[in-house]
């Protein structure tokens, strides 16, 4: 979850901070995960890895482009409450889909934890723009497509890897209709920095480390569990960004975080691991 909120840091820092523009970002951000991933598994030497595929990749791509280009007019608070609050909505719409249920005292923690997030961003901050938060959606709603898709795929390393190599052509595609649409592409130095920082370590080996957890979780553990990356995102924003400690932020933290233990947690003896399938 820590490598998940660096994703909004790095992107944030870069969009506000240098002169790179949201495609570039994106498309060095998807390469330098590919290449890191890529790096891993041949040092694995791990035959039976697994190799991703283009549907996976396509969720994948969806989300990082609408990311880059959200985070363009929004906070890094904000645009991870949307990021993760489409994510929760996806995954826990799935599993009650295909019937699992919650318990009344999971119900509970998802409201506490909704409310502590909702305390936290909206007190004193204005509405985003509907474009820039529509596409955050969009990337909540893609990002929570591909969890769902990445849960008992095989070798995590392996598949993120065959993913991330399948999104470069769909990288290319978005530059190239960049430079069509603005004539061109822009970057500096520190910019370039964030996107390979944030493709190949909060990104790749991020992901990888994620998805390997998947599959002992059920889908609306999952979900609820990255309710806090928005909390982890502001806590950077007051290292990374100086923003001040408030009695807000705080109350916050308690309030997410307890609410993701009662999703989290299970009474002593129970093997259900906190969700009840429908009978």
């Amino acid at each position: 979850m820590i490598a998940f909120a660096a994703n909004s840091l790095l992107c944030r820092l870069a969009l506000m901070e240098t002169s790179i523009d949201p495609a570039t970002f994106a498309a060095i951000r998807l390469l330098a995960g590919a290449l890191a991933l890529a790096l891993i598994v041949l040092l694995r030497k791990k035959p039976d890895a697994g190799e991703g595929n283009w549907l996976s990749a396509l969720a994948l791509f969806a989300y990082a482009a609408a990311f880059s280009f959200a985070y363009v007019g929004l906070s890094a608070a904000a645009g991870a409450l949307l990021l993760f609050g489409a994510v929760q909505v996806t995954m826990i719409g799935y599993g009650l889909w295909v019937g699992e249920r919650l318990r009344a005292w999971q119900w509970i923690g998802v409201l506490l934890a909704v409310a502590g997030l909702i305390g936290l961003v909206s007190p004193g901050l204005s509405a985003p723009p509907i474009s820039a938060a529509v596409l955050m959606l969009i990337a909540g709603i893609a990002w929570g497509a591909y969890s769902l898709r990445g849960r008992g795929a095989g070798d995590p390393v392996g598949v993120t890897a065959g993913n991330f190599l399948r999104t470069v052509p769909m990288a290319s595609v978005l530059v190239v209709a960049t430079l069509l649409v603005k004539r061109n592409l822009v970057w500096d130095a520190t910019g370039l920095g964030y996107a390979i920082a944030s493709g190949a370590i909060t990104s790749g080996v991020g992901y990888a480390v994620w998805y390997a957890t998947l599959p002992s979780l059920k889908s609306a553990t999952a979900a609820t569990v990255q309710l806090s990356v928005p909390l982890i995102a502001a806590l950077g924003g007051v290292v990374v960004l100086t923003e001040p400690v408030s009695a807000r932020l705080a109350m916050a933290s308690v309030a997410v975080l307890g609410g993701i233990a009662l999703v989290v947690a299970r009474p002593p003896g129970d093997a259900s691991r906190g969700v009840e399938p429908r009978r």
